[in-house]
């Protein structure tokens, strides 16, 4: 006999209030990722989106030529402007990185606003390799950023990465699976999603456990193309759930399936496939979360 997973809200949402969330992404101005996501997924949810942009790209990484500005050096002071004029914060949501000294950076945010939901996407790696702009120092401090996560988002390959094993593919078992999210658990993130999982069986399985939520797991069908940036659409659908008071297994569902549904709205757009993932149509489902 099966039960209905267990699960809690990690926010509860008023009704009048509009929560404002701090997103710690890079900006990038062609092949919508990172900012160009979080904005306005989380502003359909009714959120108060305050960027912190931990770099400026051209355009993304697989793109051939693409030019990058480190942001390193501005962010202190811009965020130390913040707290002059008395921003306060809901959730602070991180995600690819521009140089190890932003999780410092990140971490005197959490420090600063002890109440605010942590939300770490740990944006390094893919498909077994880490991302060209990412170096072996800042990978490693990637991994300690993820230790203090609320709610962590890893794919396999930044799983293994933080956990310090091998990738074996993105085919793994259930045993596995359970061992990389109890790994990651017993290190300090709190609640793990571990996404984009094949089992051979034509779906994609995403993973949710944690201090809040039962372990429960969510399929959608797997389609014949792969795009740039689904990670990044996820992240912030789940995190859009999240802030209008959906628990975490309801959240990982509702992500799931607004990607999936998002994937295949981008194969009807030209070049598609280097263009990104075509989630605009589909924002209505975000703000629908408000009820």
């Amino acid at each position: 006999m099966t039960h209905a997973p267990q699960a809690t809200a990690l926010y509860e949402r008023h009704e009048a209030y509009i929560p404002r969330v701090a997103a710690i992404h890079d900006l990038c101005g062609y092949g919508k990722c990172s900012l160009g996501v979080a904005i306005p997924v989380l502003s359909a949810a009714g959120c108060d989106v305050c960027p912190v942009p931990t770099g400026l790209f051209s355009s993304h990484t697989a793109f051939p030529g693409w030019y990058m500005h480190d942001t390193t050096d501005i962010l202190s002071d811009y965020l130390a402007a913040w707290q002059g004029i008395g921003v306060e914060l809901d959730a602070v949501y991180s995600g690819f990185l521009g140089a190890p000294e932003q999780v410092d950076i990140i971490k005197q945010v959490w420090d600063t606003y002890p109440d605010a939901l942590r939300v770490v996407d740990p944006v390094m790696a893919d498909h077994g390799k880490v991302y060209p702009t990412y170096t072996t120092e800042l990978v490693a401090a990637m991994g300690t950023l993820a230790d203090g996560a609320d709610i962590l988002t890893p794919n396999l390959t930044e799983a293994a990465i933080i956990l310090g094993r091998e990738w074996e593919g993105a085919d793994v078992d259930g045993e596995t699976v359970r061992s990389i999210m109890g790994a990651l658990r017993e290190r300090g993130a709190k609640n793990v999603v571990l996404k984009g999982i094949e089992h051979g069986d034509g779906l994609i399985h995403n993973y949710v456990w944690g201090d809040s939520v039962d372990f429960t797991e969510t399929t959608n069908a797997k389609l014949p193309y792969m795009l740039h940036g689904t990670g990044d659409v996820f992240a912030s659908t789940l995190l859009a759930a999240a802030m209008a008071g959906r628990d975490l297994a309801c959240a990982t569902a509702f992500a799931a399936d607004f990607t999936a549904d998002a994937m295949v709205v981008s194969a009807k757009q030209p070049d598609f496939e280097a263009r990104g993932v075509s989630f605009e149509p589909l924002l209505g489902k975000v703000t629908a979360l408000l009820g």
